[in-house]
């Protein structure tokens, strides 16, 4: 099961903007229960590649602490928010590429 732009949570979230809230809960509800069922079975949906983490598979845990010390952000979430900056860089031709430097303790 694909989580990350899943097909399911985008059609909730257009009921939800054409103003279909029970529609948007109705799709919202079958994407979870999808994910409880693929969990059931033992399906691994955390996309972090440090598997020794305490925290691994526990998306509530994970959140907290990431939101507790505020340094950075969950691995998961750093392909959707990538996406919507680079369509924010776009607006100035990417230039600002030319002004980030990748730290060095990042591979």
């Amino acid at each position: 099961m694909k989580i990350d732009f899943n097909e399911t949570e985008i059609k909730a979230m257009e009921a939800f903007f054409r103003g279909d809230g029970e529609g948007g809960h109705a799709l919202q509800d079958s994407f979870l229960e999808e994910i409880k069922a693929a969990k059931k079975e033992g399906a691994d949906h955390c996309p972090c590649k440090d598997t020794g983490c305490k925290h691994h598979g526990n998306c509530f845990e994970c959140v907290q602490i990431h939101r507790g010390h505020g340094m950075h952000l969950p691995y998961c979430m750093q392909a959707m928010l990538n996406k919507r900056l680079a369509a924010l860089s776009e607006l100035s031709e990417h230039t600002i590429t030319r002004e980030v430097t990748v730290p060095d303790y990042l591979p």
